[in-house]
C-alpha cells in the first residue's frame, strides 16, 4: 500500500468503493429491493441508488486519472507516477471484483435451484410472478459482468506501455461461449440470436482470447438492445487475419451519428439532449481494444425505415505467429 495517500490515491480507493456499493445494489435490487421499500416508499430505489452510485464512482475515478494528467507540466516523471498509480487501482479493482463475483455467482445458483424446485413442484411451473423475477435476474447477470469488465479495462487502458504474449485462441468456443450467455437476455426479449463460422472448422488463431471476448460481449450486448428481432454473429478468416461479424435488424445508426458512435461516453441522447440510457463507454472500449492489438472495428448500418434496416459492426483482427508481440498503440 503506498505510504503518501495523496489526493489521487484518495480519489481513486473513493470511486472503487462507490463502484461495489453500486454493483451490490444492482445485484440485490432484484432480490430484496421490492419486499423491503414497497411499503415504505411505494417503489424500489434500489436500481436507482445504484445508478446514481455508478455515475458518482465513473466521474470520480474519471477526475482521479486526469488529476496527474492535468499538473503534469507543473511536476517531473508523471507519466511513470501515473503508472504507478495506475497499477494500484488495478490491483484494488481485481480484489473488489473478486469479492462481488461470490456472492454473484452465489445468487445465479440459488435461483437455478429455485427453478429446479419449482419444476419440481405441483404449483411451481404456474407461479407467473416468481419465474419473472428469475428471469429478471439471470437476464442482469450478463450486464453486472459486463459493467465490472468495462470498468476492469478502462483502468487498464491507462498503462500505455502495456504488452501481451499471442496465445493460441479458439474464436468459435469464445463466441458460442457469449451467445449462450446472452440467449436468456434474447429470449426474454424475444429476440434471436445466432451464429456461424466460415470455415465451419474455424481451428485457432494466436491473439489474446480476453480482448477477443470482451469486444465481442459489447458488440453483442448493444446489438441485442437495439434489434428488433434477430442478432447475428459470423466469422470469418483469412491467412493473416480473422473478421467477427456481428449483425442486427433494429432501425440502424443514422449517417451523421456514426463518425461518433466509438467517441468515449458518447450516445445519440447526447447529441439529443436527452437522458443518457447507457455509459457510451462499451463501444469505445471495443473500438479502443481493437487498435490496441493491432486491428480495426468498423460500422456499416441502413437506415432504410423499413425491412432492410440493420447495423453491423465487423471486428478485425491480426493472427500473430510471431511468440511475443508488443501491443499495437
Amino acid at each position: 500500500m503506498p505510504r503518501d495517500l495523496s489526493p489521487q490515491f484518495i480519489a481513486k480507493a473513493l470511486g472503487l468503493l462507490i463502484l461495489a456499493a453500486a454493483a451490490a445494489c444492482f445485484a440485490l435490487a432484484p432480490l430484496i429491493g421490492e419486499a423491503l421499500f414497497a411499503s415504505m416508499w411505494g417503489v424500489e430505489p434500489l436500481t436507482y441508488i445504484g445508478a446514481a452510485l455508478l455515475a458518482i464512482g465513473l466521474a470520480i475515478l474519471l477526475l482521479a486519472f486526469a488529476l496527474p494528467q492535468m499538473t503534469s507540466k507543473y511536476t517531473g516523471g508523471s507519466q511513470r507516477h501515473a503508472q504507478d498509480w495506475s497499477s494500484v487501482t488495478q490491483q484494488y479493482f481485481e480484489l473488489f471484483d473478486h469479492d462481488l463475483g461470490r456472492p454473484l455467482r452465489r445468487i445465479l445458483g440459488k435461483e437455478r435451484e429455485l427453478r429446479a424446485y419449482l419444476r419440481a413442484s405441483e404449483n411451481g411451473a404456474n407461479n407467473e410472478e416468481v419465474v419473472e423475477l428469475l428471469d429478471e435476474i439471470e437476464m442482469q447477470a450478463p450486464n453486472f459482468r459486463l459493467m465490472m469488465s468495462n470498468i476492469r479495462v478502462l483502468i487498464q487502458l491507462e498503462a500505455p506501455d502495456a504488452s501481451f504474449e499471442p496465445q493460441p485462441v479458439e474464436v468459435s468456443a469464445v463466441v458460442r461461449r457469449i451467445i449462450d450467455r446472452y440467449n436468456p437476455v434474447a429470449d426474454e426479449a424475444s429476440k434471436s440470436i445466432t451464429w456461424w463460422a466460415d470455415p465451419p472448422e474455424f481451428g485457432i488463431v494466436y491473439s489474446d482470447s480476453a480482448a477477443i471476448e470482451h469486444i465481442v460481449t459489447n458488440l453483442v450486448d448493444n446489438a441485442i438492445r437495439f434489434a428488433r428481432s434477430q442478432v447475428e454473429v459470423g466469422l470469418t478468416r483469412e491467412d493473416s487475419h480473422f473478421s467477427i461479424h456481428v449483425w442486427d435488424d433494429g432501425e440502424g445508426v443514422a449517417a451523421h451519428y456514426r463518425p461518433h458512435v466509438f467517441d468515449r461516453g458518447w450516445t445519440p441522447a447526447v447529441a439529443r439532449r436527452e437522458e443518457k440510457t447507457s455509459s457510451g463507454l462499451g463501444l469505445y472500449i471495443a473500438h479502443t481494444l481493437s487498435t490496441r492489438y493491432g486491428g480495426n472495428l468498423t460500422i456499416e448500418s441502413a437506415t432504410s425505415t423499413g425491412p432492410d434496416d440493420h447495423t453491423a459492426f465487423v471486428l478485425t483482427l491480426p493472427s500473430f505467429t510471431a511468440p511475443k508481440v508488443a501491443a499495437a498503440r
